[in-house]
């Protein structure tokens, strides 16, 4: 489904719309072709995707208005629609494009004046990187397990721990970090509270932090690993009040999670179109690849899947900028839309034979992004968790 037919459901308003075709004709025409390989080569291109993403003014969809951004608030569907159109046509350009709001989106939401002013209008215009410090590597989905420490040191805390699967890792200029200020509390079950963590936000040349160790994934994009050796940070960097950072974390979730959805059903959308076009080009038996009704029937579930997953993402976006909780209705979009659009790339894969395996092809390409969604932001495993939680506590039901 294009864009522009996308917008016709009534989810979307008339900005909506025309944001749809202004990104679609811009990503046609700048994203696509590059596709750097090597470190240096993705730090390099992502550099300048952000760049790019803030000279043409999207950014400023990772900003309130007061800052530099776009709209008063954020706009869920905005910054979903933005991510569809970006991921159709490069995944770098929909990662460069996510974690401008992601890494910013703690600040945002609950950080003094004097941080907004300092980092905010920076991401919108693209000239600063941000990245999202939450994940360690024995606190994964498990937030409240978190073991790096903030400790008070006369006016300054120090951190000491470290982070890793970190996106941007490596090339951001600061980093919201999340850290516990106070012991963590065992529950009876043996679980660990939430209760004591603290966000932060660490520019990245801060003596004590060390941003070396690099995670190749099977996508290139930036990622890291983040050691904290005695790194103090001005009282004054702290995010909102001192134990409130885990729900700093959740809310800033709460808004991006939708459009995690949302640049899963872009992957899905491109590899759908690649499937279509190479089916009716495939010259086989006499007919086309497209002639068989094996491939009629594969269509027809790709198109049917990809569409009931853009229903259950939008809806979710809409409710929560309506103003309403949508943490079932979120999990539900992700959940659905990564699953679905990883069997609608390995279906096109198979239309495409061998050439859907050659490295470098598209679908090959699309391969390997979709994989990791399954897991960002919370993996299918944890979505269903969250799902069957907030089922059992529904009075309603």
């Amino acid at each position: 489904m294009r864009l522009s037919k996308l917008t016709d459901w009534p989810f979307f308003e008339a900005p909506h719309r025309e944001l749809a075709e202004t990104v679609g004709a811009w990503a046609s025409a700048r994203v696509g072709d590059e596709h750097p390989h090597g470190t240096a080569a993705v730090d390099a291109r992502c550099r300048q995707l952000v760049q790019m993403l803030g000279e043409a003014g999207f950014t400023r969809y990772c900003v309130r208005a007061e800052f530099g951004g776009k709209l008063a608030e954020f706009d869920a569907r905005a910054i979903g629609l933005i991510r569809e159109t970006l991921a159709y046509h490069d995944g770098l350009a929909d990662f460069a494009f996510a974690m401008q709001g992601l890494g910013s989106g703690a600040i945002s939401l609950a950080a003094a004046a004097d941080l907004q002013e300092r980092y905010l209008p920076r991401v919108a215009a693209g000239s600063a990187i941000a990245a999202f410090a939450l994940s360690e590597p024995d606190a994964g989905s498990d937030v409240a397990a978190m073991q790096l420490r903030a400790a008070k040191v006369g006016s300054d805390y120090q951190l000491d721990g470290e982070k890793t699967w970190i996106s941007n890792g490596g090339i951001a200029d600061f980093y919201c970090v999340f850290a516990r200020t106070s012991a963590p509390e065992k529950r009876a079950n043996g679980s660990i509270a939430a209760q004591g963590i603290s966000a932060f936000v660490v520019d990245a040349a801060t003596p004590g932090l060390d941003v070396s160790q690099r995670i190749d994934l099977i996508a290139p994009h930036p990622m890291a690993r983040l050691e904290f050796k005695g790194c103090r940070i001005p009282a004054s960097q702290r995010i909102g009040a001192e134990g409130e950072g885990f729900k700093i974390a959740m809310r800033t979730l709460d808004i991006f999670r939708s459009t995690v959805a949302a640049a899963a059903i872009g992957f899905a959308r491109r590899a759908l179109a690649e499937g279509i076009r190479h089916a009716k080009q495939r010259r086989m038996f006499g007919g086309t690849l497209a002639d068989f009704q094996l491939t009629q029937a594969a269509l027809a579930e790709m198109a049917t899947q990809i569409d009931a997953a853009a229903l259950l993402t939008y809806r979710a976006a809409w409710m929560r900028d309506r103003g309403e909780s949508v943490t079932r209705e979120a999990a539900m979009a992700k959940l659905t839309a990564t699953e679905s659009a990883q069997w609608v790339i390995d279906r096109a894969q198979q239309m495409f034979g061998g050439r859907g395996v050659v490295s470098g092809e598209i679908l090959e390409r699309l391969y390997r992004e979709i994989r990791a969604l399954r897991i960002y932001e919370g993996a299918s495993e944890v979505q269903k968790l969250i799902i069957g939680r907030e089922l059992l506590q529904d009075k309603n039901l």
